[in-house]
This record gives C-alpha cells, sequence and structure tokens, in this order.
C-alpha cells in the first residue's frame, strides 16, 4: 500500500480511503467490521465517516455509520492504527442535530462530541 502525509501532519495515510456512507443503511454491521477487516489487513488505514451517514440521510439511521465504526474500533482495540476522518453535516439537514446545522460554535462543539461519542474515542485525526 502507498502512504501518504495528511497535509502538513505527520500522519501516514493510506493512497486508498474506506468510504462508509451505506453502513446501518445498505449494510449491516457485521458487514461493516468485515469490510473495515479487509481494508486494515491490506493495509488501508485511511476511514472516511460523517454525523450525516448513511445516506441517504434518515433521523432514525443518523450516525449509525460513525456508531459501527466505533463498535469495531472498540471490538478490535485498533485505534492507534487508523485515521479517522469525519465531517459535519451543513445547515439545512433537518436529520442531524435536530436541524440546527449551523456552524456556529455552540453546534461545532456538539457535532464533534456527538461524533466522539459514536465512534468510541477521544480524538478524531480529521475534522471536516
Amino acid at each position: 500500500m502507498e502512504y501518504r502525509k495528511l497535509g502538513t501532519t505527520d500522519l501516514d495515510v493510506s493512497a486508498l480511503c474506506l468510504g462508509t456512507m451505506t453502513w446501518g443503511k445498505q449494510n449491516t454491521q457485521d458487514e461493516a467490521f468485515a469490510q473495515l477487516d479487509y481494508a486494515l489487513e491490506r493495509g488501508i488505514n485511511f476511514i472516511d465517516a460523517a454525523e450525516m451517514y448513511p445516506v441517504p440521510p434518515e433521523t432514525e439511521t443518523q450516525g449509525a455509520t460513525e456508531t459501527m465504526i466505533g463498535n469495531w474500533l472498540t471490538e478490535r482495540g485498533c485505534r492507534d492504527q487508523v485515521v479517522i476522518a469525519t465531517k459535519i453535516a451543513g445547515p439545512g439537514l433537518s436529520t442531524v442535530r435536530e436541524g440546527k446545522g449551523d456552524f456556529s460554535a455552540s453546534q461545532l462543539n456538539a457535532a464533534v462530541d456527538d461524533s466522539l461519542k459514536r465512534l468510541q474515542t477521544d480524538y478524531i485525526d480529521l475534522y471536516q
């Protein structure tokens, strides 16, 4: 696997990033675990998520993708082996944070805190 520096950080990320936008809607947790295991075994260490995933966004499934990643990180004990990127949802999305999706300090803090809880970690490597 080819690795590159993430911007100006000292983080080495795989040239391929594992997208997760269907986990919790089109894919089960067992399938997510299998895909994560498969990717990590092959050197992919860069995982992309978002607070609004899975897509299409629905209130009932919002955050399920991050939860599945968090469950996997906890079960496998491999947080130090992966780089987690996740994102805040933009304004106008009623399924996230009760539709209060602006970029105010309070909403940014709420989004980060909620993602950290779902991911079951105390840090996010790249927040977008």
